[in-house]
Formats: C-alpha cells, structure tokens, sequence
C-alpha cells in the first residue's frame, strides 16, 4: 500500500510540474527551435524529470530550462551527424554514378574492351589510368611505377595504335581486359 501511495505522490508530482512548467519549458525551447522541434524537446524534458523525479529541486524551473537547453544541444549535435551523413552519402552517390561510357551502345562498348584488349599491358593500363581513371600523366606513372617520360612513350603508342588499328570484331577466343598489377615495361 505504501508503495502505491509513493507512486501516486511522484504521478501527482510530474503533473503538477507539467500543468505549471510546460508551457514556459516550451517558451524556452520555442525560442531556440521550430514549434515541432520545441514539442519534442518539451516531451524529452518531462520524460527527463519522470526519470529523475527525486533529483528534481523544490524550484524545478531552472533545472527544467537546463535540461531543455542539453536536450536541444543534443538535437542539435544529432542534426550535424545526419548533415554530415547525408553529404557522404550524396559523394558516395555522386562517385558511384555510372560513368558516362556506361550509356554507350553495348556493340560499341563490346568493340572498345575489344581493343583495349588488343594493347599491351603496359599500354593498356596507361589508357585506363588517364581515361578511365582520370589521372594526369604525372600521377599514373607514379601508379605504374615507370618515368613520366617513360608513362608517356606507353600512352602515346597505345593512343596511336587505337586510331590507326583497325576495329576488331569481338571473337569469343579474343581475352578480355585484365587489370595490370603494376611493374615496369
């Protein structure tokens, strides 16, 4: 019976702190957030006192204010996580869009691994790294280990074999693109 009586006593205490506190502990927090923010950090405040009501003062309103500012300082912080989330995610998007040969035919794209296939390694990954990766020739030749000079004797000779060869059609028997492991030619 007791036990009943101590809870009775902290229900009527919580609500006497919601009718009297609430519409100043939203005040505050209008001040600070928007009017569906400010309801949740009310409702976040008052689930706070519940949970602490024995450490809630006998002047509740300065602790209730404090516990409405850390509730709106951890919004805030949650809101700059998912901000910052949803920027990596928005690259990670960006970085894995198709690329622009993605929309070619696939006979022209069957005719271009054709004749990537055609080159040489060495020739071969000096196209990849500037075309298809992007990189200058000063950052691929440090990726294939080689000079710059060196890297562009390899892209120049795989460029010149590309215009001047004449298409092949793709056989079965033709091997496909391998990634090159590195190394020097």
């Amino acid at each position: 019976m007791e036990r009943d009586d101590s809870a009775k006593q902290q229900e009527q205490r919580l609500v006497t702190l919601w009718t009297e506190y609430a519409p100043r502990v939203m005040a505050y927090a209008l001040r600070h957030v928007d009017p569906d923010t400010a309801q949740e950090v009310v409702s976040e405040t008052f689930l706070v006192a519940w949970r602490r009501l024995a450490r809630v003062p006998d002047d509740p309103l300065p602790w209730l204010l404090v516990v409405a500012r850390n509730t709106i300082a951890n919004l805030r912080r949650s809101a700059h996580r998912q901000s910052r989330v949803a920027v990596e995610l928005e690259r990670f998007r960006h970085v894995a869009e198709p690329a622009t040969a993605a929309d070619v035919l696939a006979t022209e794209r069957a005719e271009v691994l054709t004749r990537l296939a055609a080159l040489t390694p060495t020739e071969r990954e000096a196209v990849l790294l500037v075309a298809w990766d992007g990189l200058t020739p000063r950052q691929a030749a440090r990726v294939a280990g080689c000079s710059v000079p060196t890297f562009h004797v390899r892209l120049s000779r795989a460029r010149r074999r590309l215009d001047t060869d004449p298409p092949v059609r793709a056989d079965p028997k033709t091997p496909r693109p391998v990634p090159f492991a590195g190394g020097t030619a």
